[in-house]
């Protein structure tokens, strides 16, 4: 249950940032919204703003006059809003909360839809100044979350000062340390004979020997005992290459030091900035071989992810959301037809050209670049699957 509430909250206030973005922008220089969609269909509630009120309806599987089962609407309400103007705008709650999207008058998008008359409210009528920034918006949304979050939980729980005091803190759950029975509060006094003054002694030592038997000299209130265990290993980034580590899971002690204001928005642009070099470096490991397309996750990863981390409080959640908001950011900038990057893509080549590319061409861009996409997403949900089964 946590998995799944945690899910729904991560990528629910993801998508509607993103997707309010575009509609933010959008309405700002004076493009039609059709359809404002949290979820891809089929649609589940509907609000359409109308003059002087709201229609609202409910989807649901119901029968129709020759007695077949279809999907369409079950409840239908009118609210009256007395002298409201309306825009036309039908704001959708959709079944699949996997994603959303913003119908814009006059744009070509995953719908496919070619039915544009150049009117003055559409997309393609307005300036490509214009059109780039509509385009760009959800992305500009996605980073200015994840700085906000950042920035915020910065500010609530201060900045992590850790000491270097041999002492285990914390232990990682299924982990050697906590299968050999240490505790929380014993302190390391040597490991293979070495004498131990500091943290930086031990993980010097154990990161040196992955998967290798060590004998640790343990101190416990007013005993000393020793104690063997084997390292596992952990893969880390090391000066921009991947290493790998020993490791038998334990933490060391650390405290939250207070911030300011200021330094809280600088955390969040420091932390945001390494979100996006993290992004950065792992596709210059896939480019270099050292990660293959089997490490790349999708939905069923993130679920994963965002329910462990729900289970280690709102901070982790949070600042969980934040990473993968940069992501959502990163790839959607990519300039592959399809992705927000795409467009903006198109926007410049016409901007270079002085000249609009025809809708024929236009269409044949979005196509071959939803086919990349289905193979993408094909090839994610692939590698999720592969995991399930190996768990």
């Amino acid at each position: 249950m946590t998995t799944l509430w945690a899910t729904i909250v991560v990528l629910g206030v993801l998508v509607t940032v993103h997707e309010l973005g575009h509609f933010l922008a959008a309405r700002s220089v004076g493009v039609r919204v059709d359809r404002f969609s949290i979820g891809f269909p089929p649609r589940l509630i509907t609000f359409i703003s109308m003059d002087n009120g709201w229609l609202f309806r409910v989807y649901f599987y119901h029968l129709n006059e020759d007695r077949k089962l279809i999907w369409g609407p079950i409840l239908e309400k009118t609210i009256n809003v007395t002298g409201k103007t309306g825009s036309g705008t039908e704001y959708c709650l959709a079944l699949i909360p996997l994603g959303g999207y913003v119908k814009m008058a006059g744009s070509i998008d995953e719908s496919l839809d070619e039915n544009i008359s150049h009117a003055d409210d559409e997309l393609m009528s307005k300036s490509h100044l214009a059109q780039a920034w509509v385009m760009s918006a959800g992305v500009i949304a996605n980073v200015l979350l994840a700085f906000v979050l950042f920035a915020g939980v910065a500010k609530y729980t201060g900045i992590p000062e850790f000491t270097n005091e041999p002492v285990i803190a914390q232990l990682v759950p299924n982990m050697p340390a906590e299968d050999i029975g240490l505790r929380v509060g014993d302190r390391i006094l040597s490991v293979n004979g070495d004498k131990i003054e500091t943290w930086s002694d031990i993980s010097s030592i154990i990161h040196a020997l992955p998967n290798t038997e060590i004998s640790l000299t343990i101190e416990r209130d007013v005993e000393q005992f020793d104690i063997d265990v084997k390292t596992k290993f952990q893969v880390a980034v090391i000066d921009g290459r991947l290493d790998t580590l020993g490791a038998i899971g334990i933490i060391q002690k650390y405290y939250f030091q207070p911030i300011g204001f200021v330094e809280a928005i600088q955390t969040g642009f420091i932390a945001t900035a390494n979100g996006f070099g993290m992004i950065i470096m792992s596709l210059s490991m896939l480019a270099s071989g050292e990660a293959s397309l089997k490490d790349i996750g999708g939905p069923i990863m993130i679920a994963q992810l965002a329910g462990k981390t729900a289970k280690a409080g709102w901070t982790a959640l949070l600042m969980f959301m934040a990473l993968i908001s940069c992501n959502l950011a990163f790839i959607n900038i990519l300039p592959i037809p399809g992705l927000d990057g795409g467009h903006i893509l198109i926007i410049a080549i016409e901007g270079i050209m002085r000249r609009k590319l025809s809708i024929k061409v236009r269409m044949v861009i979005q196509q071959v670049g939803m086919a990349f996409l289905l193979l993408l997403v094909a090839t994610v949900i692939v590698n999720d699957i592969g995991r399930l089964i190996a768990q």
